[in-house]
């Protein structure tokens, strides 16, 4: 079995101040289990992000996307996994039906409450990028175990 790329997207689609979010409570072994996270994944052999980014839509949701943006640059490091580096959306028209998903549950969440999800904590510190319009972004976020250690914006040490 040829191991998992660690190059993967996320992305938010919006709509009507929602983000489109899945509950990661199907899939044993998952690091996300049981949190809310966009939706994406890993990268196939020689895709761009964007050939990831709509592939990955299209099997998790259904939906085509006909409006994305490129916000930022994830880096993710843990004690438990491999780093990942994570290129991270948003979108705001896309095409279908929402469909069901094998990895979780998909549901609209309202920009606000996903502060009172549970989410990654570094998550929180991209939500609040996105929200103010921050102009593209490189984020490095580390943690042990479940707790973020670290994070650092376009450089700078920010916890």
């Amino acid at each position: 079995m040829q191991k998992k790329s660690n190059l993967t997207t996320l992305c938010y689609i919006e709509k009507d101040g929602k983000y489109l979010m899945m509950h990661r409570v199907k899939k044993e072994n998952d690091i996300n289990k049981d949190k809310w996270v966009g939706i994406g994944g890993h990268f196939e052999a020689d895709e761009s992000p964007e050939e990831c980014l709509l592939r990955e839509s299209l099997e998790e949701t259904g939906l085509t996307l006909t409006s994305f943006k490129l916000r930022g640059v994830i880096t993710f490091l843990c004690d438990r996994w491999q780093t990942e580096y994570m290129f991270l959306y948003t979108a705001d028209a896309f095409e279908g039906t929402i469909t069901e998903c094998s990895e979780g549950s998909l549901e609209w969440i309202d920009k606000e409450q996903v502060y009172s999800l549970p989410v990654w904590e570094g998550d929180k510190i991209f939500f609040r990028l996105l929200e103010t319009g921050q102009p593209f972004f490189s984020l490095k976020l580390r943690y042990v175990q479940d707790v973020l250690t670290e994070a650092v914006l376009d450089g700078k040490k920010i916890k």
